[in-house]
């Protein structure tokens, strides 16, 4: 598991619909599969507070 030290950016690869996910991965070094298939079984649980989370994020973090 490599952990990039940089600061957190929304990634132009890989990404599906802003980035924030791909951009996480690549900072934390986390699988980006798992954590798309944890986000959506997590949206639906939380009845949509993670996709109103991912939008928010999606305003806040800065492209790279």
């Amino acid at each position: 598991m490599s952990y990039n030290h940089g600061r957190l950016t929304r990634s132009q690869s890989g990404k599906m619909v802003g980035g924030v996910l791909s951009g996480l991965a690549r900072r934390y070094g986390l699988d980006l599969t798992w954590l798309r298939i944890g986000v959506l079984i997590a949206s639906v649980f939380t009845f949509g507070v993670v996709v109103l989370s991912y939008i928010a994020a999606m305003l806040i973090i800065p492209k790279e």
